[in-house]
């Protein structure tokens, strides 16, 4: 087995790739940004490692934020509550991790396992259940075939933290946590339960830091040749350019743990006399224009700025900003039946059926494993 050893550059890299694979959720993440590098700069290690790396019996454990995007970059996290939940989860079933990933690879939860991975030098796996950010608990590839809902762990800046030892479904667990998350001030971090490797494997969305990583990549090197990075986010994402405009309103208001409103563009230069507007609770979930729906979860609906290509969360979002709108296709596991129960439109209560935009494809890992020091899985320092 061979890893990735992480340096700040490719910190740099994959913040832009996971706030574009965020479509607009995940909170920001430039706080993981920053707490990541420092991390690398105290002489600690973050390691990606491939699934198919993963011994069978491996000991996997998802970690990320909980909460409303908007109220996360205001209420700063403590740092531990990482390693508060896995310590938790570890008691609890007696067994060790070993290894972490992200629930999703959108915004600062694609950074944030890395956190705890740093402080515990654990490897990080180079996958998710999204392939993008979702505002619930149960929406990932991961529950859509058959993770256990039990035990779960919540954390919250001042180290309150509750294992939750039955959760008779997926939703059910998200209703507990989500309720939990709100009397933590909205906002927390939270595991799901254990994965085998075997069943990481099998049900994961592999590569998606990967992804994240060429992502950022590709926006950096137009950045410095001074070319289009939207062409680029496009090329490389095999994604739909669906309108350059300007904000022209934002609803958002906070609900229930969520952010939830619709934000409304109009469109510029060859865009002119266009309007868009998009559906919002956390991430981006429906694009309009006038009767038709243009894109829809789980494809992704990425807004980033039309110049540089930056990536715009919806807690960021503001009358008068330039963006470019694209849509990038969700992985094919995202697209079964099995998955659309859970992160189709229905399940946020639209009364139609997904209709896929564009052409999924699986994620690459990057040519830095191919050169990286092999380890043994079973053999961790």
């Amino acid at each position: 087995m061979t890893y990735w050893t992480l340096t700040e550059s490719d910190i740099d890299r994959i913040a832009i790739g996971v706030g574009i694979l965020g479509t607009g959720g995940g909170g920001s993440p430039y706080l993981q940004l920053l707490i990541a590098k420092q991390m690398l700069r105290e002489g600690k290690r973050i390691r990606m490692i491939r699934p198919r790396d993963l011994a069978d019996d491996a000991q996997i454990l998802g970690l990320g934020g909980i909460g409303a995007p908007t109220v996360s970059i205001e209420k700063m996290e403590e740092g531990h509550e990482g390693v508060r939940v896995l310590k938790a989860i570890e008691a609890h079933t007696g067994r060790r991790i070993d290894a972490v990933l992200g629930d999703e690879v959108g915004g600062g939860n694609g950074i944030y396992p890395m956190i705890t991975a740093a402080r515990l030098d654990l490897p990080v796996v180079d996958a998710d259940g999204m392939g993008r950010a979702f505002p619930e608990v149960q929406m990932t590839s991961f529950f859509a075939y058959g993770q256990a809902t039990q035990p779960a762990a919540l954390s919250d800046a001042d180290g309150n933290t509750l294992v939750i030892t039955q959760a008779s479904t997926p939703e059910m667990l998200e209703k507990l946590m989500r309720t939990a998350t709100v009397a933590m001030g909205c906002t927390a971090c939270m595991t799901t339960a254990p994965m085998t490797g075997e069943f990481v494997r099998r049900y994961g969305i592999a590569h998606t830091t990967s992804q994240a990583w060429t992502l950022g990549d590709a926006v950096l090197r137009a950045r410095a040749a001074k070319t289009d990075p939207i062409a680029s986010i496009l090329a490389e994402a095999g994604g739909t350019f669906l309108m350059k405009g300007k904000v022209t309103d934002i609803s958002r208001r906070i609900a229930g743990g969520f952010v939830r409103g619709v934000l409304t563009i109009a469109g510029l230069d060859a865009d002119a006399g266009r309007t868009m507007t998009i559906d919002i609770q956390n991430e981006y979930l429906v694009a309009t224009e006038g009767d038709r729906r243009l894109t829809m979860v789980p494809d992704l609906i990425c807004i980033v700025d039309s110049e540089t290509g930056r990536p715009i969360g919806t807690e960021e979002q503001r009358y008068g900003l330039r963006v470019a709108v694209l849509a990038l296709p969700a992985p094919p596991i995202l697209r079964t039946e099995p998955a659309l129960r859970l992160m189709g439109p229905r399940a946020f209560g639209y009364d139609f059926d997904f209709v896929p935009l564009g052409q999924s494809a699986e994620a690459r890992p990057v040519a830095a494993y191919d050169t990286s020091e092999p380890v043994l899985m079973g053999a961790l320092p």
